[in-house]
């Protein structure tokens, strides 16, 4: 486990942890109406999308410039961005209701990269390399997966406080319920998600530099920390934590960790043989996270 002091953002690395990926294969048709200029791609859901290769680093015809392969490569992460979605496991509420888990898609950027690098007049459409994982926990394995409590672990705030309590609360629910199979890695960022006005967040105070400002989103470290303790204590692998560049008041000195969007994350790991389902709740001002599994 390896704990730093934050002094500036970091890029978020992408956590591929789930085994035997399998590749979506899309059928490929060619339109020989198209040019060069221009080249179509399909995704895993048969949508089609032209792009002009001038404009993601490729030079115009007669243009003697090199391949811009920067821009390729952005253009690869950008495409990434919208179709990346993580594996999720199907989940139990605390009244007994299922959900059903969803399939994680991969976008393997250096993969589209060494297409488009080779891309040749007689290319008229590329399928994307697009990879998918299936949930590591069966709705049957849910069964008494609440019936051992693992670890507890709560915080206290201020009520009076909206944008920040409100914050604790949306970033609360987004991990509550969640269930980690055997082996698997669990980020904060990504399953928390962006922290925009669009999916609800507010202005509150969190720390930059050593400095309270406000941001969208100020708080949700509670939840971060919060949830570090309880995993901690319930001995789930720690696998990337940052620490605030100053004190928080809510957890012990050294005992937080800080998160946020394109930079530091809150990574951890389950490893037992077994699954466990994280519980959260926000409650007469205290943020309170739950560990529970079917054995001890």
């Amino acid at each position: 486990m390896s704990v730093m002091i934050l002094t500036a953002c970091q890029a978020q690395d992408k956590l591929i942890s789930k085994p035997n990926p399998k590749k979506i294969v899309s059928s490929i048709s060619v339109k020989e109406s198209l040019s060069f200029d221009s080249i179509e791609i399909e995704d895993h859901l048969n949508q089609r999308k032209m792009i002009q290769l001038a404009d993601v680093g490729f030079p115009e015809q007669g243009d003697e410039q090199e391949l811009d392969q920067e821009r390729i490569i952005q253009f690869a992460k950008e495409l990434a961005g919208e179709i990346d979605t993580p594996m999720r496991n199907p989940s139990l509420s605390e009244s007994g209701d299922v959900t059903e888990g969803t399939n994680r898609l991969i976008l393997a950027e250096d993969e589209l990269v060494d297409m488009m690098l080779e891309l040749s007049p007689r290319t008229k459409k590329l399928t994307l390399p697009i990879y998918e994982t299936e949930p590591t926990v069966t709705i049957e394995e849910l069964a008494g997966i609440d019936e051992y409590e693992r670890a507890s672990f709560h915080t206290y705030f201020d009520g009076s406080v909206d944008g920040r309590v409100n914050n604790i609360q949306l970033s609360a629910e987004a991990i509550n319920n969640y269930v980690l199979g055997p082996g698997d890695q669990f980020s904060f960022n990504k399953v928390v998600g962006e922290r925009t006005v669009e999916r609800g967040y507010e202005e509150a105070l969190e720390i930059v530099n050593k400095e309270f400002v406000l941001g969208i989103g100020g708080g949700i470290c509670q939840t971060s920390s919060t949830l570090f303790n309880a995993i901690d204590q319930a001995g789930l692998e720690v696998i990337q934590r940052y620490s605030h560049s100053r004190e928080v008041g809510y957890v012990p000195s050294g005992r937080d960790a800080t998160v946020s969007w394109g930079g530091p994350d809150f990574v951890f790991k389950n490893p037992f043989d077994y699954p466990v389902i994280l519980r959260a709740e926000v409650l007469d001002q205290t943020m309170r996270v739950k560990v529970f599994s079917h054995h001890p």
